[in-house]
């Protein structure tokens, strides 16, 4: 499926009221970049008591919406086979999978079951965790049963220390979403990721460095009086400005210059090094695990590894690198030298 880059996505993360959506239609009917109007209708929460969504009534408000404002397509996420067919009959041009529903298995089998036979699009968010297969499995489902027209969205993933942002966007995963399903558009949702509007734009941009093809943003009239969601929806003026300051990059390599060549050709040469010298270390892991054996010592050695540690990120930091980023990697490099010692 091909879409004109940067395709955004925009709208409220709940529907609150006729007022509240009529205003937030009509300003981003003023917006050509927008394509598509999100519109949250069903928003079961985390813990119970909270503002749940409209429902069916937001369903007709939508409907009268589409009636005025005839060239403005809208979406709304589903999570139940009988979400699918109140979104059909009230004329859904799409839908979306929420991550939580992504994450079963089941239920995207029944929520996709409801569409089979129709020509909806469907974009699949990943589930919270950084399982890129199942991320798959849930584009796959909606194959099975002849959806054609798929996009996934990136919106982040619910770890234990998340840092600045309410989901660590990990990029690495729509990374390697991108290079097994090179023809899927995937857009990133910023505003799940960032939970705060002031990081929206930079993680916009970030996408848009990366490749990915477009965005969905959650924008609302009055968001500091959002229902669901306040910190991190944005004024539809202040999406107006993150697109108009958007670079949007190619992704075509072939437009590639002579200079971009020649450092890729370092980078290749200095990869090769450096696989090299990572040979070259686990060659020397397998003679150390001789010596361990005729000493009797235990392949892992708490204190060594924590020093080791400690110095590989002074290293890092004396090099003006990323500790954290060293540390990485270097827990992946112990790990394999683990694997080579208990061969040996």
């Amino acid at each position: 499926m091909e879409v004109s880059r940067p395709y955004i996505v925009a709208g409220p993360c709940s529907v609150e009221s006729h007022e509240q959506l009529a205003e937030v239609v009509q300003a981003l009917e003023r917006v050509p970049q927008v394509q598509m109007v999100r519109c949250g209708v069903w928003k079961p929460r985390t813990h119970p008591g909270g503002f749940e969504g409209m429902g069916e009534q937001a369903l007709r408000w939508i409907a009268e919406q589409k009636a005025a404002h005839p060239a403005v397509r809208f979406c709304c996420e589903v999570a139940r086979p009988e979400h699918v067919e109140l979104a059909m009959r009230y004329g859904m041009d799409a839908l979306w999978i929420g991550a939580r529903t992504t994450a079963n298995p089941f239920i995207v089998q029944e929520v996709t079951e409801a569409l089979r036979g129709t020509e909806m699009r469907v974009m699949v968010k990943n589930a919270p965790s950084p399982d890129v297969q199942l991320w798959i499995g849930a584009l796959e489902r909606c194959r099975q049963v002849g959806l054609k027209e798929l996009m996934a969205v990136h919106r982040g993933f619910d770890l234990y220390k998340n840092g600045d942002y309410r989901n660590r966007p990990l990029w690495e995963v729509p990374i390697e979403l991108r290079r097994l399903e090179p023809e899927l558009p995937i857009l990133c949702d910023p505003s799940h990721i960032a939970g705060r509007r002031d990081l929206v734009a930079s993680l916009a941009q970030t996408a848009m460095n990366l490749g990915l093809d477009g965005l969905m943003v959650e924008v609302h009239p009055h968001p500091d009086q959002a229902l669901t969601d306040a910190g991190q929806q944005i004024t539809p003026a202040e999406l107006e400005q993150v697109l108009k300051s958007l670079e949007v990059r190619q992704t075509d390599s072939t437009v590639a210059d002579e200079q971009l060549r020649l450092l890729r050709e370092q980078i290749d040469l200095l990869d090769s090094e450096m696989l090299r010298l990572l040979a070259a270390r686990l060659e020397v892991v397998g003679k150390i695990a001789k010596v361990k054996e005729r000493g009797n010592l235990a392949v892992y050695q708490p204190k060594r590894w924590e020093q080791l540690l400690r110095q590989r990120r002074q290293m890092a930091e004396d090099c003006g690198m990323n500790p954290d980023f060293v540390e990485e990697l270097f827990e992946k490099v112990h790990a394999e030298s683990v694997k080579v010692q208990l061969r040996n």
